[in-house]
């Protein structure tokens, strides 16, 4: 270093009072203390709450929310940690339940009946020239409607019953005597209740065109028809559709006598539910109904449906939802009912068959749901109450009345 540059260097040193630098410490101190609190609670409480769970052999079914927060200037930090756990309650009788189902007879009309819905799916409808719409009928029609409010609908070649019982009276009054090439217009209006949502409580103005018409022909009930369906004869056929409705009736009543078993556990125990899971449940039901709307081509909002109250009507029906499944866990638990991976694999392998996915790719995506967990209780559960089936003495309604 020269001489030049050493003469232009200068060192002091100095201090600051300390009752300024306490007076500033505690400015800083005031202007950052929400921060450091935040940052202390969010660093200790997590670690305290899970330490204070694992003392007390606490398993939460919601995330703990902390209130109640006491940050002294110095002491120890108070707070409160709200949450749900599972209920403790004894499991009692589940062995041996009994429960009525309904009788159902399988006759020969009901075998009748099923021949003749065949036949009317195998129909042909054949042009009728010269003569007017008379009941019975089916008229081809251009159709345009228009609603008060909403979505006008238009359609072409729809076949109309004329003095059908499921046909609106308002086409049945204005079609009947109507020649092909004839334009009618009227108003419908269709019941609050009506089997289409995007029409029940509405009134369309129609205009309508008719196209023709044409008679509804049957095929004869013969051993052809029988070989044209997949069956030998007409007997066998019989036969067959006999079979079929014995195995849907034996389907019904195996569902219905679940449903009671279930019923009558629950009305066996008495314990508290946790609230968070009721309300999953009136989600989970409440979105059963928006998802069969929209399977049906309704948009769930333009329905006219009060959705909260819609969904605290399924309260009742969702506790009783949560009170099953712990019912079920608690019993699979007694009796060492559980799922192998064996089993699981076999599930996965026929959900994935549904579903047109291979089973690596139906397992992969249930995995970035997160949903197989619950997949494999699912397939517990169910488990259960086949064991439950098995276990319980089931009667039909005409057999207990036949016993009094």
């Amino acid at each position: 270093m020269t001489e030049a540059t050493a003469s232009c260097r200068r060192e002091i040193e100095l201090e600051i009072p300390a009752e300024d630098v306490d007076r500033t410490s505690v400015v800083i101190r005031r202007r950052f203390a929400d921060d450091i609190k935040s940052e202390v609670l969010q660093s200790l409480i997590p670690e305290r709450i899970e330490k204070a769970l694992e003392e007390q052999k606490l398993v939460p079914v919601t995330r703990p929310q902390v209130d109640h927060v006491d940050f002294p200037e110095a002491g120890p930090v108070k707070f409160r940690a709200v949450f749900e756990v599972f209920p403790e309650f004894a499991l009692g009788e589940y062995k041996g339940l009994e429960v009525t189902v309904d009788a159902i007879e399988v006759t020969d009309d009901d075998v009748a009946k099923t021949l003749e819905e065949m036949r009317n799916r195998a129909a042909t409808f054949v042009p009728v020239e010269g003569r007017a719409l008379a009941d019975g009928d089916f008229a081809v029609l251009k159709i345009i409607g228009v609603p008060a409010s909403g979505v006008p609908i238009q359609a072409e070649n729809v076949l109309c019953h004329i003095g059908a019982e499921e046909t609106m009276e308002a086409f049945n009054t204005n079609l009947r005597g109507a020649q092909p090439g004839d334009k009618k217009t009227f108003e419908a209006t269709y019941p609050q209740d009506y089997p289409d949502p995007k029409l029940g409580g509405k009134t369309f103005h129609y205009t309508v065109d008719v196209l023709g018409v044409k008679e509804k022909k049957l095929p004869e009930l013969n051993d052809e028809f029988a070989k044209d369906v997949d069956a030998a004869s007409l007997e066998d056929l019989r036969t067959k559709i006999r079979e079929n409705l014995v195995a849907a009736r034996d389907q019904r009543q195996r569902e219905q006598a679940e449903q009671k078993l279930i019923e009558a556990l629950i009305a066996k125990h008495d314990f508290p539910v946790p609230e968070a899971l009721v309300e999953h449940q009136q989600d989970a039901r409440l979105e059963r109904v928006v998802r069969s709307l929209a399977g049906q081509g309704v948009d769930p909002r333009a329905v006219n449906v009060d959705w909260v109250s819609l969904r605290q009507r399924q309260r009742e029906r969702a506790v009783d939802d949560v009170k099953a499944e712990m019912l079920l866990d608690k019993v699979a638990t007694a009796e060492s009912i559980d799922v192998s991976e064996e089993e699981f694999e076999q599930q996965i392998a026929h959900l994935a068959g549904h579903s047109g996915e291979s089973a690596q790719a139906f397992r992969a995506r249930l995995t970035k749901q997160g949903s197989l967990d619950r997949m494999k209780s699912k397939l517990r559960s169910d488990k259960t109450l086949e064991w439950l089936y098995r276990n319980a003495r089931i009667q039909t309604a005409a057999a207990k009345e036949s016993k009094s």
